[in-house]
């Protein structure tokens, strides 16, 4: 029942994993998706997999913790289509360490690209929003946001997206424009395949549902949430993790 055909949406950090199914969900659907990534190989492998699918998408290299290449990604995807739909946030990094232990670059590269870089995508795209009077923002939130041991830099940036998204949705609600944060848990990407099957084990452990989250779990989610039935819900931080924050 979900139809996004004629809208256009960008997706930053989906040249791979969770960032990549949440763009090919889109597309599947009928929006027009500007791939955002550093990573320009991966972005256009993700194009080419949704154009063999028959979506339309395109590519933009943005390091989103860059203001100005960040600003360019929104102000030249308006320009070019005419409109600004759709902003997922999803762009992230980790540079994990216990805290007495972290050091001052582990904490800025993840608070400048984690949370300033959702700044850096929304400001701009605030603005285009207002004048358009419509618009869905959802930000990638995490379960880490609640604390979780040797993720200091990486919780609090997940917490500080939690609250842009809950001001955001205060000031843009008027407008037309929603603004949600989704929480994924456990997603099984490449990046948690790499974990140690021990890590692996102890963390499916504490999942109710026995099973880590594909990412089509968390872009079904958003797909909802971007779409005409999900207008009246704003604000909202949702869970995706088969309950593992119980």
């Amino acid at each position: 029942m979900i139809d996004l055909t004629g809208k256009v949406a960008i997706v930053t950090g989906s040249a791979r994993g969770l960032g990549k199914g949440i763009a090919e969900k889109l597309a599947s659907l009928g929006a027009h998706v500007v791939v955002s990534d550093m990573n320009q190989g991966g972005a256009e492998v993700t194009i080419s997999e949704i154009k063999k699918r028959g979506g339309s998408a395109e590519v933009f290299q943005c390091n989103v913790s860059n203001k100005e290449e960040a600003r360019q990604l929104v102000v030249k995807t308006r320009e070019k289509h005419g409109k600004l739909d759709i902003l997922v946030n999803n762009a992230g990094i980790n540079r994990d360490a216990m805290l007495h232990k972290m050091d001052h670059e582990q904490w800025d590269a993840v608070i400048a690209v984690n949370l300033t870089g959702v700044f850096n995508t929304m400001q701009p795209a605030s603005v285009i929003m207002r004048e358009q009077e419509n618009g869905r923002i959802v930000n990638i939130s995490s379960a880490s946001w609640l604390g979780n041991v040797g993720q200091a830099n990486y919780a609090a940036a997940k917490a500080g997206v939690v609250g842009i998204t809950k001001t955001a949705a205060r000031e843009l609600g008027r407008k037309n424009v929603t603004v949600n944060a989704i929480c994924p848990g456990f997603i099984d990407t490449d990046m948690t395949r790499g974990v140690p099957e021990k890590v692996w084990n102890l963390m499916i452990s504490k999942i109710p549902m026995g099973r880590a989250g594909k990412p089509e779990d968390v872009a079904n989610c958003i797909a909802f949430l971007v779409s005409d039935q999900a207008s009246y819900i704003n604000g909202e931080v949702i869970n995706v993790g088969g309950g593992m924050v119980l």
